[in-house]
């Protein structure tokens, strides 16, 4: 029987992917769009890092994999730091390429490709900017996340590290939903996590947008 700490530490219960976005950045602020820019932490994002690598130390990750993005590979670094995991670096989980749309506000974003945003809203596929399809996004990222989680003993957890975009679409196509309803995710806040199981159908969302430990389902529905 699975005591409610070691379900609280993500054991006992198959294997876990915790998807964990990057620290604040500068673009953030000004809400300006980075897509695959490498864009560093501010000293915000370095301290918003170091305090969620405390918490998800805790659930003692067996593994992680980051985006190869300053923002995102920095973020790791203080997990590393804490926990003497190795991290894999790869490219295929680098933030959506957006092509013109990179280094804009969202208000010159709004002025310049108002059509092209409303569609992309709309849940049709886009190429904002002249870049990626969110579903191109998942078909590169998905499969590197899934390669790694196959790799975790029983009842492991891995640790992705990578953006806001790349881990809803990987969550979306992970919980097999339809590309037209991705956005209904909801985005992730700097730092904030969101917590996959593994399930007898499948993955599960367990957590989303959570910056705090997640704690057992007690109920009808665990």
């Amino acid at each position: 029987m699975t005591s409610s700490s070691e379900a609280s530490a993500g054991k006992g219960r198959g294997r876990r992917i915790i998807l964990w976005r990057h620290g604040q950045t500068s673009w953030n602020v000004e809400r300006r769009f980075q897509g695959s820019t490498d864009v560093e932490l501010t000293e915000t994002g370095l301290g918003q890092a170091r305090r969620a690598a405390r918490l998800l130390a805790s659930l003692k990750p067996d593994a992680m994999v980051a985006s190869d993005l300053r923002r995102a590979a920095a973020t790791a670094a203080e997990l590393a730091t804490l926990t003497g995991l190795d991290i894999t670096h790869d490219e295929a989980l680098r933030e959506t390429y957006a092509g013109a749309w990179q280094g804009l506000t969202h208000e010159e974003i709004i002025a310049r490709y108002g059509d092209e945003y409303a569609a992309w809203k709309r849940g049709e596929p886009v190429r904002r900017g002249g870049g990626e399809l969110e579903t191109e996004v998942a078909d590169r990222a998905a499969p590197v996340v899934l390669r790694h989680a196959e790799k975790l003993p029983e009842d492991g957890t891995l640790v992705v590290v990578s953006h806001g975009g790349t881990i809803r679409t990987t969550i979306g196509r992970l919980l097999g939903l339809d590309p037209h309803h991705w956005e209904s995710l909801g985005g992730l806040s700097n730092c904030c996590w969101s917590v996959l199981g593994e399930g007898a159908r499948g993955w599960r969302l367990l957590e989303h947008n959570a910056g705090t430990l997640p704690e057992p389902v007690l109920g009808d529905d665990d």
